[in-house]
């Protein structure tokens, strides 16, 4: 099911006054579109996913991946289904811990495509980060095992099999395939 709301019936504020949902709703060009229910193949990527990136990334403190997490920016309110942001740029609290709400676009975005959802609709909101200062986007097909890359200023490229992925720059020389990428789907 997705709820969607006219540009005049809610602002931002009155939209991020709500509960949470579940699964969460997002806020986006002034409509609110709540997410599909993760299934299996959605669900096993993003648990296995995050963690890969987190191994390469937080022991050298280049970058940090959230799940789910709700990133507020640009009049907007997004859940990525995993959100990287390069290290410097990891909102903090008073305390200098990881702060609770991030009002910046981030790095990176990867969303994960769930049956029955719109392959547009998703590219429309990897388009607005995009936009508005994400370097990196993914969309993830797990049926036919592709992953499109997005990169501002640059045509989608869609990568299969044994091709390398594009990842952050700040990430270096880490080196993963769409078929690395895709292999917890066989749970070998």
């Amino acid at each position: 099911m997705v709820l969607s709301i006219t540009k005049s019936q809610m602002s931002l504020t009155e939209f991020l006054e709500l509960p949470e949902t579940e699964p969460a709703s997002e806020y986006i060009a002034g409509e609110i579109d709540r997410k599909h229910i993760p299934q299996g193949k959605h669900s096993i990527i993003q648990t296995e996913l995050a963690p890969v990136i987190n191994q390469i990334a937080k022991p050298q403190k280049l970058a940090c991946a959230f799940t789910e997490l709700r990133c507020t920016f640009a009049g907007s309110s997004i859940v990525p289904d995993i959100a990287v942001f390069e290290w410097g740029r990891i909102p903090k609290d008073q305390k200098g811990r990881i702060a609770d709400n991030f009002h910046i676009p981030p790095d990176w975005v990867i969303e994960i495509l769930s049956p029955r959802q719109s392959p547009n609709q998703v590219i429309k909101k990897i388009a607005f980060c995009l936009n508005h200062g994400t370097k990196l986007g993914w969309l993830l097909d797990p049926n036919d095992e592709s992953v499109t890359i997005f990169e501002r200023d640059r045509t989608p490229v869609v990568k299969s099999g044994n091709e390398i992925l594009t990842i952050l720059d700040v990430l270096g020389d880490w080196q993963f395939s769409v078929n690395d990428l895709f292999q917890c789907l066989y749970l070998t």
